[in-house]
Protein backbone atom coordinates (compact mmCIF):
# COMPACT_ATOMS: atom_id res chain seq x y z
CA UNK A 1 0.00 0.00 0.00
CA UNK A 2 2.89 2.37 0.87
CA UNK A 3 4.25 1.44 -2.38
CA UNK A 4 1.13 2.42 -3.75
CA UNK A 5 0.81 5.64 -3.11
CA UNK A 6 4.56 6.24 -3.58
CA UNK A 7 4.50 4.74 -7.45
CA UNK A 8 1.49 6.97 -7.88
CA UNK A 9 3.42 10.50 -6.60
CA UNK A 10 6.09 9.33 -8.58
CA UNK A 11 4.30 8.91 -11.89
CA UNK A 12 4.98 10.80 -14.73
CA UNK A 13 2.77 11.65 -17.74
CA UNK A 14 2.52 12.70 -21.16
CA UNK A 15 0.50 16.44 -22.21
CA UNK A 16 -2.30 14.09 -23.33
CA UNK A 17 -2.72 12.96 -19.96
CA UNK A 18 -0.71 9.23 -20.65
CA UNK A 19 1.29 7.59 -18.44
CA UNK A 20 5.08 7.32 -18.73
CA UNK A 21 7.72 4.73 -18.04
CA UNK A 22 9.64 4.83 -15.38
CA UNK A 23 13.40 5.03 -15.56
CA UNK A 24 14.17 1.44 -14.05
CA UNK A 25 11.54 0.49 -17.25
CA UNK A 26 8.81 -0.77 -14.74
CA UNK A 27 5.30 0.42 -15.62
CA UNK A 28 3.87 3.44 -14.44
CA UNK A 29 0.75 1.28 -13.16
CA UNK A 30 3.06 -1.29 -11.35
CA UNK A 31 4.54 -1.11 -8.16
CA UNK A 32 7.99 -1.89 -6.48
CA UNK A 33 9.36 -5.20 -6.06
CA UNK A 34 9.10 -5.93 -2.08
CA UNK A 35 12.07 -4.65 0.41
CA UNK A 36 13.82 -5.76 3.35
CA UNK A 37 12.42 -2.56 5.46
CA UNK A 38 8.89 -4.61 4.64
CA UNK A 39 10.00 -7.66 5.83
CA UNK A 40 11.33 -6.49 8.97
CA UNK A 41 7.99 -4.50 9.79
CA UNK A 42 6.29 -7.32 9.22
CA UNK A 43 8.52 -8.95 12.36
CA UNK A 44 8.05 -6.65 14.47
CA UNK A 45 4.21 -6.81 14.09
CA UNK A 46 4.19 -10.46 14.37
CA UNK A 47 6.08 -10.21 17.59
CA UNK A 48 4.28 -7.70 18.89
CA UNK A 49 1.38 -9.79 18.40
CA UNK A 50 2.53 -12.35 20.24
CA UNK A 51 4.15 -10.70 23.40
CA UNK A 52 0.25 -9.11 23.63
CA UNK A 53 -1.22 -12.61 23.18
CA UNK A 54 1.50 -14.31 25.87
CA UNK A 55 0.74 -11.28 28.12
CA UNK A 56 -2.86 -12.07 28.19
CA UNK A 57 -2.54 -15.44 28.82
CA UNK A 58 -0.14 -15.89 31.75
CA UNK A 59 -1.31 -14.84 34.79
CA UNK A 60 0.12 -14.47 38.83
CA UNK A 61 -1.50 -14.82 41.97
CA UNK A 62 0.34 -13.77 44.31
CA UNK A 63 1.49 -15.15 47.97
CA UNK A 64 -0.89 -14.85 50.48
CA UNK A 65 -4.02 -14.07 47.93
CA UNK A 66 -6.65 -16.53 46.15
CA UNK A 67 -7.57 -15.74 42.77
CA UNK A 68 -11.12 -15.44 41.31
CA UNK A 69 -11.34 -16.45 37.85
CA UNK A 70 -13.46 -14.52 35.47
CA UNK A 71 -15.03 -15.14 32.24
CA UNK A 72 -16.21 -12.33 29.76
CA UNK A 73 -17.15 -11.01 33.89
CA UNK A 74 -19.05 -13.64 34.72
CA UNK A 75 -17.66 -15.35 37.97
CA UNK A 76 -16.49 -19.28 37.63
CA UNK A 77 -17.48 -20.30 40.73
CA UNK A 78 -16.20 -24.38 40.31
CA UNK A 79 -12.40 -23.25 40.98
CA UNK A 80 -10.79 -20.77 42.88
CA UNK A 81 -6.84 -20.46 42.07
CA UNK A 82 -3.95 -20.44 44.39
CA UNK A 83 -0.48 -18.67 44.18
CA UNK A 84 1.43 -18.61 41.82
CA UNK A 85 1.62 -18.82 37.66
CA UNK A 86 -1.66 -19.48 35.85
CA UNK A 87 -2.67 -19.77 31.70
CA UNK A 88 -6.32 -18.25 31.08
CA UNK A 89 -7.60 -18.04 27.61
CA UNK A 90 -6.60 -13.98 26.42
CA UNK A 91 -9.15 -11.23 25.82
CA UNK A 92 -11.96 -13.76 27.74
CA UNK A 93 -10.42 -14.70 31.18
CA UNK A 94 -9.33 -12.07 34.27
CA UNK A 95 -8.08 -12.98 37.04
CA UNK A 96 -9.16 -10.68 40.65
CA UNK A 97 -7.03 -11.40 43.49
CA UNK A 98 -8.36 -11.30 47.03
CA UNK A 99 -6.48 -11.99 50.27
CA UNK A 100 -7.14 -15.04 52.30
CA UNK A 101 -4.54 -14.14 55.36
CA UNK A 102 -5.60 -12.98 58.43
CA UNK A 103 -6.71 -9.74 59.10
CA UNK A 104 -7.49 -7.24 61.98
CA UNK A 105 -10.90 -5.30 62.04
CA UNK A 106 -11.18 -2.69 65.28
CA UNK A 107 -14.85 -1.75 65.40
CA UNK A 108 -16.18 0.80 67.76
CA UNK A 109 -20.09 0.94 68.49
CA UNK A 110 -22.53 2.23 71.55
CA UNK A 111 -24.88 0.10 72.80
CA UNK A 112 -27.42 0.03 76.36
CA UNK A 113 -27.42 -2.13 79.20
CA UNK A 114 -30.58 -3.81 80.92
CA UNK A 115 -30.14 -1.24 83.24
CA UNK A 116 -30.29 1.65 79.98
CA UNK A 117 -26.85 2.61 80.97
CA UNK A 118 -24.98 3.56 78.01
CA UNK A 119 -21.87 1.10 77.26
CA UNK A 120 -19.08 2.25 74.56
CA UNK A 121 -17.48 -1.08 73.16
CA UNK A 122 -14.72 -1.52 71.38
CA UNK A 123 -14.00 -4.92 69.63
CA UNK A 124 -10.95 -6.36 67.96
CA UNK A 125 -11.64 -9.19 64.92
CA UNK A 126 -9.40 -10.98 64.12
CA UNK A 127 -10.81 -13.12 60.80
CA UNK A 128 -10.07 -14.73 57.50
CA UNK A 129 -11.50 -15.70 54.14
CA UNK A 130 -12.60 -19.53 53.36
CA UNK A 131 -10.08 -20.12 50.58
CA UNK A 132 -12.53 -22.50 48.81
CA UNK A 133 -14.84 -20.26 48.92
CA UNK A 134 -13.72 -16.97 47.37
CA UNK A 135 -15.07 -16.79 44.52
CA UNK A 136 -18.74 -17.49 46.02
CA UNK A 137 -18.22 -14.38 48.09
CA UNK A 138 -16.81 -12.20 45.37
CA UNK A 139 -20.10 -12.67 43.65
CA UNK A 140 -22.02 -12.57 46.34
CA UNK A 141 -21.03 -9.42 47.92
CA UNK A 142 -17.67 -8.79 46.58
CA UNK A 143 -14.49 -6.97 47.56
CA UNK A 144 -16.05 -4.82 50.14
CA UNK A 145 -17.19 -7.39 52.25
CA UNK A 146 -15.81 -6.09 55.36
CA UNK A 147 -18.16 -2.63 55.18
CA UNK A 148 -21.10 -4.74 53.62
CA UNK A 149 -20.65 -7.81 56.35
CA UNK A 150 -18.38 -7.11 59.14
CA UNK A 151 -19.19 -4.34 60.16
CA UNK A 152 -22.51 -4.55 60.83
CA UNK A 153 -22.41 -7.53 62.21
CA UNK A 154 -20.23 -6.46 65.35
CA UNK A 155 -22.75 -3.73 65.72
CA UNK A 156 -25.57 -5.91 65.72
CA UNK A 157 -24.04 -8.77 68.17
CA UNK A 158 -22.38 -6.39 70.35
CA UNK A 159 -25.83 -4.43 70.60
CA UNK A 160 -28.24 -7.65 71.50
CA UNK A 161 -25.91 -9.10 74.13
CA UNK A 162 -24.83 -5.86 75.98
CA UNK A 163 -28.81 -5.63 76.42
CA UNK A 164 -28.77 -8.95 78.06
CA UNK A 165 -26.89 -7.58 81.17
CA UNK A 166 -26.57 -4.35 83.60
CA UNK A 167 -23.81 -2.58 83.21
CA UNK A 168 -22.38 -4.10 86.62
CA UNK A 169 -22.35 -7.62 85.00
CA UNK A 170 -20.84 -6.33 81.57
CA UNK A 171 -17.39 -5.69 84.03
CA UNK A 172 -17.95 -8.54 86.45
CA UNK A 173 -19.05 -11.42 83.40
CA UNK A 174 -17.08 -10.13 80.77
CA UNK A 175 -15.77 -13.61 79.50
CA UNK A 176 -19.30 -14.27 79.00
CA UNK A 177 -20.07 -11.62 77.37
CA UNK A 178 -17.10 -12.13 74.97
CA UNK A 179 -18.28 -15.58 74.39
CA UNK A 180 -21.65 -14.56 73.70
CA UNK A 181 -20.38 -11.86 71.12
CA UNK A 182 -18.15 -14.08 69.50
CA UNK A 183 -21.00 -16.74 68.96
CA UNK A 184 -23.25 -14.01 67.29
CA UNK A 185 -20.27 -12.58 65.41
CA UNK A 186 -19.21 -16.32 64.18
CA UNK A 187 -23.08 -17.74 63.49
CA UNK A 188 -23.57 -13.99 61.16
CA UNK A 189 -20.76 -14.44 59.36
CA UNK A 190 -19.94 -18.11 58.48
CA UNK A 191 -22.61 -18.60 55.53
CA UNK A 192 -20.78 -15.52 53.70
CA UNK A 193 -17.50 -18.16 54.26
CA UNK A 194 -15.65 -15.37 56.72
CA UNK A 195 -14.24 -17.54 59.03
CA UNK A 196 -13.33 -15.78 63.23
CA UNK A 197 -10.23 -16.44 64.74
CA UNK A 198 -10.51 -14.63 67.44
CA UNK A 199 -12.27 -11.81 69.06
CA UNK A 200 -11.34 -9.17 71.80
CA UNK A 201 -13.52 -6.28 73.71
CA UNK A 202 -10.68 -4.16 74.58
CA UNK A 203 -12.59 -1.34 76.33
CA UNK A 204 -15.90 -1.12 78.04
CA UNK A 205 -16.58 2.80 78.65
CA UNK A 206 -19.45 3.95 80.58
CA UNK A 207 -21.19 7.25 82.05
CA UNK A 208 -19.64 9.37 84.10
CA UNK A 209 -22.73 9.36 86.60
CA UNK A 210 -22.35 5.50 86.76
CA UNK A 211 -18.85 5.05 87.29
CA UNK A 212 -19.18 7.62 90.02
CA UNK A 213 -22.27 5.62 91.48
CA UNK A 214 -19.72 2.15 91.31
CA UNK A 215 -17.26 4.20 93.11
CA UNK A 216 -19.66 5.21 96.02
CA UNK A 217 -21.41 1.74 96.51
CA UNK A 218 -17.85 0.19 96.51
CA UNK A 219 -16.46 2.77 98.94
CA UNK A 220 -20.08 1.59 101.02
CA UNK A 221 -19.34 -2.22 100.69
CA UNK A 222 -15.96 -1.27 101.80
CA UNK A 223 -16.78 0.58 104.61
CA UNK A 224 -19.04 -1.88 105.47
CA UNK A 225 -16.94 -4.58 105.49
CA UNK A 226 -14.71 -2.68 107.73
CA UNK A 227 -17.19 -2.21 110.06
CA UNK A 228 -17.72 -5.96 110.21
CA UNK A 229 -14.01 -6.36 110.88
CA UNK A 230 -14.30 -4.13 113.26
CA UNK A 231 -17.48 -6.11 115.01
CA UNK A 232 -15.47 -9.71 114.77
CA UNK A 233 -12.72 -8.22 116.70
CA UNK A 234 -14.42 -6.77 119.25
CA UNK A 235 -16.15 -10.40 119.56
CA UNK A 236 -13.11 -12.26 119.44
CA UNK A 237 -11.38 -9.91 121.89
CA UNK A 238 -14.46 -10.23 124.71
CA UNK A 239 -14.29 -14.02 124.24
CA UNK A 240 -10.67 -14.16 124.62
CA UNK A 241 -11.23 -11.72 128.05
CA UNK A 242 -14.25 -14.19 129.40
CA UNK A 243 -11.94 -16.95 128.72
CA UNK A 244 -9.19 -15.74 130.65
CA UNK A 245 -11.10 -15.05 133.23
CA UNK A 246 -12.54 -18.14 133.30
CA UNK A 247 -9.20 -19.72 133.80
CA UNK A 248 -8.36 -17.44 136.57
CA UNK A 249 -11.42 -18.21 138.53
CA UNK A 250 -10.90 -22.46 137.61
CA UNK A 251 -6.92 -21.44 138.62
CA UNK A 252 -8.12 -19.53 141.54
CA UNK A 253 -10.89 -22.25 142.91
CA UNK A 254 -7.71 -24.86 142.04
CA UNK A 255 -5.04 -22.46 144.64
CA UNK A 256 -8.06 -22.42 147.20
CA UNK A 257 -8.93 -26.21 147.01
CA UNK A 258 -5.26 -26.95 147.11
CA UNK A 259 -4.53 -24.26 150.40
CA UNK A 260 -7.50 -26.17 152.01
CA UNK A 261 -6.00 -29.73 151.73
CA UNK A 262 -2.23 -28.65 152.38
CA UNK A 263 -4.34 -27.11 155.94
CA UNK A 264 -6.27 -30.22 156.14
CA UNK A 265 -2.76 -32.05 156.30
CA UNK A 266 -1.01 -29.91 158.02
CA UNK A 267 -3.96 -30.11 160.83
CA UNK A 268 -3.87 -33.47 160.41
CA UNK A 269 0.04 -33.43 160.83
CA UNK A 270 -0.34 -31.51 163.93
CA UNK A 271 -2.85 -34.19 165.30
CA UNK A 272 -0.46 -36.82 164.62
CA UNK A 273 2.79 -35.40 166.32
CA UNK A 274 0.65 -34.67 169.57
CA UNK A 275 -0.53 -37.88 169.60
CA UNK A 276 3.88 -38.85 169.24
CA UNK A 277 4.56 -36.24 171.39
CA UNK A 278 1.95 -37.71 174.24
CA UNK A 279 3.40 -41.17 173.86
CA UNK A 280 6.75 -39.92 173.99
CA UNK A 281 5.75 -37.57 177.80
CA UNK A 282 4.38 -41.17 178.75
CA UNK A 283 7.60 -43.39 177.88
CA UNK A 284 10.38 -41.31 178.13
CA UNK A 285 11.49 -38.89 180.72
CA UNK A 286 14.82 -37.80 179.10
CA UNK A 287 12.27 -36.25 176.05
CA UNK A 288 10.82 -34.24 178.27
CA UNK A 289 14.23 -32.87 179.97
CA UNK A 290 15.25 -31.94 176.58
CA UNK A 291 11.81 -30.18 175.92
CA UNK A 292 12.19 -28.24 179.40
CA UNK A 293 15.34 -27.05 178.26
CA UNK A 294 14.09 -25.43 174.71
CA UNK A 295 11.20 -24.23 175.93
CA UNK A 296 13.17 -22.30 178.69
CA UNK A 297 14.44 -18.94 177.94
CA UNK A 298 17.34 -18.81 180.63
CA UNK A 299 15.52 -16.01 182.56
CA UNK A 300 14.76 -17.45 186.52
CA UNK A 301 12.09 -15.44 187.94
CA UNK A 302 12.69 -12.21 189.91
CA UNK A 303 10.49 -13.40 193.33
CA UNK A 304 10.60 -17.25 194.51
CA UNK A 305 8.52 -18.95 197.30
CA UNK A 306 9.63 -20.99 200.05
CA UNK A 307 7.72 -24.31 201.88
CA UNK A 308 9.58 -23.90 205.19
CA UNK A 309 13.26 -24.68 206.58
CA UNK A 310 11.30 -28.12 206.06
CA UNK A 311 11.20 -28.29 202.66
CA UNK A 312 15.48 -27.67 202.18
CA UNK A 313 16.37 -29.07 199.02
CA UNK A 314 12.88 -29.95 197.91
CA UNK A 315 11.98 -26.15 197.46
CA UNK A 316 10.86 -25.75 194.03
CA UNK A 317 9.24 -22.20 194.80
CA UNK A 318 11.97 -21.02 192.13
CA UNK A 319 11.93 -22.76 188.98
CA UNK A 320 10.24 -22.25 186.38
CA UNK A 321 7.58 -24.80 185.25
CA UNK A 322 6.09 -24.95 181.50
CA UNK A 323 3.48 -26.33 180.08
CA UNK A 324 3.57 -29.31 177.79
CA UNK A 325 -0.32 -30.43 175.92
CA UNK A 326 -0.94 -34.10 176.63
CA UNK A 327 -3.28 -34.50 173.93
CA UNK A 328 -7.36 -35.11 173.40
CA UNK A 329 -9.77 -33.33 172.23
CA UNK A 330 -9.53 -29.38 172.62
CA UNK A 331 -12.88 -29.30 175.70
CA UNK A 332 -11.18 -31.93 177.52
CA UNK A 333 -7.85 -31.42 176.29
CA UNK A 334 -5.06 -31.85 179.26
CA UNK A 335 -1.63 -30.27 180.17
CA UNK A 336 1.31 -30.98 182.16
CA UNK A 337 3.71 -28.41 184.10
CA UNK A 338 7.14 -29.26 184.61
CA UNK A 339 9.98 -27.80 186.71
CA UNK A 340 13.42 -27.81 184.37
CA UNK A 341 14.95 -28.87 187.93
CA UNK A 342 15.38 -32.91 187.85
CA UNK A 343 12.06 -33.57 189.66
CA UNK A 344 8.96 -35.49 189.12
CA UNK A 345 6.64 -33.71 187.00
CA UNK A 346 3.29 -32.45 188.84
CA UNK A 347 0.07 -32.90 186.56
CA UNK A 348 -2.38 -30.23 186.45
CA UNK A 349 -6.00 -30.29 184.93
CA UNK A 350 -7.25 -27.22 183.71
Amino acid sequence: MVDFFRSKRNRRFTPDGEPLENVDGSGGGGFRSSSPLKIAILAVIAVVIIFVILTSSLKIVEAGNRGVLLKFGAVDTSVSLSEGLHFVVPFRDTIVQMEVRTKLLVESTTSQSRDLQNVATEVALNYRLDESAVPILYKEVGVDFANRIIVPTIQESVKQVTARYNAEELITLRDKVKAEIEEQIEGRLRPYNIIVDTISITDFQFSDQFIQSVEAKVQAEQRALQAQNELRRIQIEAQQTEARALGEQKANIASAEGQRQANILRAQGESEAIKIIDAQLRNSSEYLKWLHAQKWDGKLPLVTGGGGAEGGANNLGGIPFIEIPLGGSDSNSRTSSFPLANNSPTSTSQ
